[in-house]
């Protein structure tokens, strides 16, 4: 003989509105580190630049790269506000 399940698995109320700001808050904590670690790697690009710039790896004309490191870094920025 089978038995039926009679469980019910259902958040009402203050209950689905704190699970999901939690959710929430762990969807925009988890954005945030990757920000983090997006600027680290930009950072790092930017400062290997300078240094390859000043060493004379890099003549004038490659400038663009260091500027689109440095309009990606501004971007992530801004969205920290």
């Amino acid at each position: 003989m089978a038995m039926k399940n009679t469980n019910k698995r259902s958040v009402e109320g203050e209950d689905k509105e704190n699970l999901l700001l939690q959710y929430e808050l762990a969807q925009v904590e988890a954005i945030d580190e990757s920000k983090e670690k997006y600027r680290k790697i930009v950072n790092a690009g930017i400062t290997r630049w300078v240094k390859d710039f000043q060493s004379g790896h890099i003549k004038i004309d490659s400038v663009d790269d260091l500027k689109k490191l440095i309009e990606l870094d501004l971007e992530l920025q801004r969205d920290d506000f």
